[in-house]
């Protein structure tokens, strides 16, 4: 954020809606202000905040941009009325009561410049006096009424004409009105219907969406994957999508609010002014009432797929990491073979060449001897085989070729790295590479830090999301680019081995910090302690303050630059390991003079009691990662393909995606199967992320299998689950 720091006011309004105090608002907006990010104000401004966590920090941090965006669009709206003298005292005091952007626009509206309307025309032709007498209804004869404004100069040849142009001037009156709008947003909320129907002629086309040939259901309850799908379909013409109470209702509300008694008879005052309401329904309430409720669904449903890719994301990030081991990838393939790598424990390129395993014969018997060749010179310890095509056999082939027992194979989620492998990221890694080596690296190095290494793709391209292309993209990269920083940082990062696309999420860091950490890397080597972070050029106190928690240098003279303890704390640290007589490795190492020590006395103006209970957390176990254990997984033997698979089988799988309506799993069939949210529990579930998340191992049982178009449908349904 680059504006002022926001009134006491606004502050209050946010803290009332977040449920939060006053004075954590204002102090996390200070904080903000000052350039904090969202994940150092989390770990490391606790006392300031009162503990507030991520999600309340962001949500904050977004609604502060709502409120900066209200006062900038008042601003200009006043500024516009001001200048052609339109602004009164008692509007100027309804612009600033408006708490959103909707109220604000209600107000603008009948002042707002236009083009030339028909009921402009008709103001022009001086019928205005004639539109104000019929909404009086004093039950007289319309024709008598209108019979002085006859005018042909005017261009009002006869009393139907000034009529027609009076029910204009009470159309664009009602429609204008804000209370009127407000009544029928209600009723558009409340009862209006979601239908749709295949377009003319293009049955054929819209087989991809038959489901929503002719479908009816309540707008406001209508989930948010069929409202893409629905709006998806009209954008390619496929699909005709309405959105609208009935008219009934609509226009039986307008005479409520605008008829002064039932309609007369025709040619009186008020069956002009009923004809005039009908009007204002057809013609211009409801168009731009469901032009604005349409817009309302789609940012509901935007904003619900955006939230399910982030937290589907954050699960794909965060898998557990095999850590550090020397390993030997193969991104598999059957004309062309697989594409084998040997790493290093960093992931370092030892070796690469091309095996053919599932041939036959001769290459399938000298495949495995050089498996088992390779393993020997560089001393694997895992092998890492992409799931796609080919993989469940590749995967067969190496656990069947000799390899020592010692050495792990596992299968890797290889979604993305064919991207990776054509990026511009990976042309700079493997200059001398092409993509099948790099895809293959990509590969290995997932198995020992999937984080490290998926930050390297695009998240859109991991296949994680709900019609994402279908969402605003801006909203969506935001989102995902903030998950996968809280990501890296609730994990940390080795300054001394992450790569500059890692180091770029770290808190107060970004893309050109980042080169320039590798870069001076490069020239001096390893950092010997957070502070030689200093000596990037460019990387100021600020930036230093920011990054320093979540950046580890291990091996160092300062022990705490392995762990999440900020350098502001060392000095606490130090008196901690001075009171109770000891250094400071002897006071991580040692959970008695820890259990010794009264933080009480250790609390300041600076350091509150919850940094020091977080430090005392972190002494324990430094540096530690809070992504779980690693856990070699195994599909079931013999299902390898679609045709494998028949009802009634239970079956291990990984859950790979989870949206709304479900959870697909990965059965090792390479084809994933769908757990319908009916059938993911014994018990109700509203929403499958309170059961099921990306990476989640789970059994399934199957319940029928649709041969022709290779679906599988599943259930967790009374199937025993592994804690």
């Amino acid at each position: 954020m680059t504006e002022t720091i926001p009134h006491d006011s606004v502050a209050h309004r946010l803290a009332a809606d977040l449920g939060i105090t006053t004075a954590q608002a204002s102090a996390a907006l200070k904080l903000f202000d000052e350039g904090g990010t969202i994940p150092f104000v989390a770990r490391y401004r606790k006392e300031a905040t009162g503990g507030l966590d991520e999600v309340a920090l962001t949500a904050l941090r977004d609604g502060c941009e709502r409120l900066r965006t209200l006062d900038k669009r008042r601003d200009a709206i006043i500024a516009s009325m001001t200048e052609r003298e339109q602004l009164t005292p008692d509007l100027a005091k309804a612009l600033h009561a408006a708490t959103t952007l909707t109220a604000l626009e209600d107000i603008y509206l009948p002042f707002r410049p236009k083009r030339v309307t028909r009921a402009a025309k008709a103001r022009e032709r001086g019928l205005a006096p004639l539109a104000e007498r019929l909404l009086e209804q004093r039950g007289a004869q319309a024709g008598q009424l209108a019979a002085p404004f006859v005018d042909e100069a005017k261009g009002v040849p006869d009393t139907a004409a000034a009529l027609a142009g009076a029910r204009d001037i009470i159309a664009e009156t009602v429609s204008e009105d804000r209370a009127t709008r407000a009544t029928l947003r209600d009723i558009f909320v409340r009862r209006a219907t979601l239908r749709s129907k295949v377009a003319r002629g293009k049955e054929e086309q819209a087989a991809t969406y038959r489901d929503h040939f002719d479908r009816s259901e309540h707008a406001a309850a209508a989930p948010a994957h069929r409202l893409l799908a629905m709006f998806r379909g009209e954008r390619e013409e496929l699909l005709d999508v309405r959105v609208r109470p009935d008219d009934d209702i609509a226009v039986g509300a307008l005479h409520r609010r605008w008829l002064k008694g039932r309609a007369s008879s025709a040619g009186t005052d008020a069956a002009e002014v009923a004809t005039a309401l009908t009007d204002a329904w057809n013609r211009l309430l409801a168009p731009s009432l469901e032009n604005e409720f349409r817009t309302a669904l789609r940012e509901r449903a935007e904003a619900e797929a955006i939230a399910v890719f982030a937290a589907n994301l954050r699960e794909l990030l965060l898998a557990p990491p095999m850590g550090p081991r020397r390993t030997l990838a193969l991104d598999p393939g059957w004309r062309t073979g697989a594409k084998l790598v040997c790493l290093d424990a960093q992931g370092a390129l030892l070796h690469h060449e091309v095996i053919h395993p599932l041939t036959g014969g001769d290459r399938a018997t000298r495949a495995a001897a050089t498996l088992r060749e390779l393993c020997t010179r560089h001393g694997i310890e895992a092998v890492a085989v992409g799931n796609g095509t080919a993989g469940r056999e590749t995967e067969a082939f190496v656990k069947s070729a000799g390899l020592p027992p010692h050495v792990t194979v596992a299968l890797v989620d290889e979604r993305g790295a064919s991207v990776y492998s054509a990026s511009e990221v990976a042309r700079a890694e493997f200059p001398d590479h092409d993509v099948t080596v790099r895809g293959a690296i990509s590969i290995g190095r997932r198995l020992m830090d999937p984080l490290a290494e998926l930050v390297k793709v695009d998240p859109r391209s991991l296949g994680v999301g709900q019609y994402q292309h279908d969402v605003d993209q801006n909203a969506l990269r935001r989102a995902l680019e903030e998950v996968v920083a809280s990501c890296v940082n609730a994990v940390g990062v080795d300054v001394n081995t992450a790569s500059p696309e890692l180091l770029a999420y770290v808190s107060g860091i970004g893309p050109a910090l980042a080169k320039g950490i590798v870069a001076l890397r490069a020239v001096n080597g390893p950092f010997r302690t957070r502070r030689d972070l200093l000596k990037v050029p460019r990387l100021g106190p600020k930036a230093f303050e920011q990054a320093a928690g979540f950046l580890r240098v291990h091996g160092g003279p300062e022990p705490l630059d392995a762990s999440a303890v900020h350098p502001e704390s060392y000095a606490v640290v130090r008196r901690m390991a001075e009171d109770t007589g000891c250094s400071v490795p002897d006071l991580m190492r040692d959970a008695t003079r820890r259990e010794a020590l009264r933080l009480e006395r250790y609390v300041d103006d600076r350091v509150g009691l919850p940094t020091l209970r977080d430090i005392m957390s972190e002494l324990a176990r430094p540096g530690r990662d809070p992504r779980p254990a690693f856990e070699v997984f195994a599909f079931a033997e013999g299902v390898n393909k679609v045709d494998d698979v028949q009802p009634g089988m239970e079956l291990p799988g990984i859950v790979t995606n989870v949206t709304k309506f479900g959870a697909f799993v990965d059965i090792g069939v390479h084809r994933d199967g769908l757990v319908h949210v009916s059938q993911l529990a014994d018990r109700f579930v509203r929403d499958p992320a309170e059961v099921v998340a990306p990476g989640r191992k789970v059994r399934v049982r199957v319940l029928d299998v649709d041969r022709q178009r290779e679906r599988i449908n599943l259930t967790l349904k009374g199937v025993p689950q592994q804690d």
